[in-house]
């Protein structure tokens, strides 16, 4: 029996081997992911995300910086307005509508998490880039100060770069979540170009005389380019974390109207133990969506690297 079952492993393996056979790296991969159900429930969490975020102006019931439940406050009795006709999940501790405060509040996650990502990103190919194409001097002082950034933990190092501001806004949190994602992808980048940098196609264009810069742009960059696009998906879930944490800090923008999910998490920590569902539903919303973009990305990268395919 256990012999059979190999067997079938072994011709299966072998079928989709088959299948694969000339078939670009990215359609193999997709043929791949359609099948990993692993990958359809990250993808279905990140587009409802994307969604809410999207249509939240649309779908918020109310104004999320109107207290229009403030009647029902009591601070003497430690209440707040509960689930109602018209407020599903009731009101925070200033009257405000939760609902709506979570919907508008994905705007801010996601805002924050993709333009951290994406000027981290950029930072870290334009350090990766100068290391792997150059190498000798400039790629040993890129990785020295790569690695005295990466001996930091990263959310210490982004609560540190936060702190330097005298005003805390949106952007600073970003700007710090992304200072902290560069080396990541320097490294990564870097490490990935100096691979390509040897590979027969590259010795073959240095031997018919193609100049460099031709070579670094057209050659070794795109072959690169592959685990830091899939590192990015993965990065984007550190990122909500990262930026959730900030703004619970207090280093998040200080004006509350423009609700965010670790704002307003950090908002319910005087009354959780009374009200825990003022926390347990935006810290509910940063885990879910901070799962979705693992998946997803973990699913890339097993799709995208023959050795890790099962």
């Amino acid at each position: 029996m256990v012999l059979n079952t190999q067997r079938k492993d072994k011709l299966d393996a072998l079928a989709e081997s088959a299948s694969d056979a000339g078939v670009s790296l990215a359609a193999s991969a997709w043929r791949r992911l359609r099948r990993n159900p692993v990958f359809i429930v990250g993808s279905l969490v990140i587009v409802a995300f994307v969604l809410l975020a999207l249509l939240a102006p649309v779908l918020a019931p109310h104004d999320p910086a109107q207290r229009l439940l403030e009647s029902q406050v009591s601070r003497a009795e430690n209440t707040i307005p509960p689930s109602q006709p018209g407020f599903p999940l009731g009101g925070d501790q200033y009257g405000r509508d939760l609902l709506s405060r979570l919907l508008l509040g994905s705007q801010q996650t996601l805002l924050v998490a993709v333009l951290a990502t994406v000027i981290g990103l950029g930072g870290g190919l334009v350090l990766g880039l100068l290391a792997g194409a150059f190498g000798g001097w400039v790629d040993a002082l890129v990785m020295r100060i790569a690695d005295v950034m990466l001996s930091v933990p990263s959310l210490l190092l982004a609560v540190s770069i936060g702190a330097l501001f005298a005003e805390q806004t949106q952007f600073t949190v970003i700007l710090a979540v992304a200072i902290v994602q560069v080396p990541i992808f320097g490294r990564l980048l870097r490490g990935t170009m100096l691979a390509q940098r040897s590979s027969d196609h590259v010795l073959a264009a240095r031997a018919l005389g193609v100049k460099e810069s031709a070579i670094v742009f057209r050659h070794m960059l795109p072959n690169a380019l592959g685990p830091v696009i899939v590192q990015a998906t993965l990065v984007l879930a550190v990122a909500i974390i990262d930026a959730a944490a900030l703004s619970f800090l207090g280093l998040g923008a200080a004006d509350d109207s423009v609700p965010e999910w670790g704002q307003m998490l950090g908002g319910a920590q005087d009354i959780i133990d009374s009200h825990p569902q003022l926390a347990f539903w935006p810290a509910g919303c940063i885990i879910l969506v901070a799962f979705g973009f693992t998946l997803v990305g973990e699913s890339l990268r097993d799709a995208l690297d023959p050795k890790r395919r099962r």
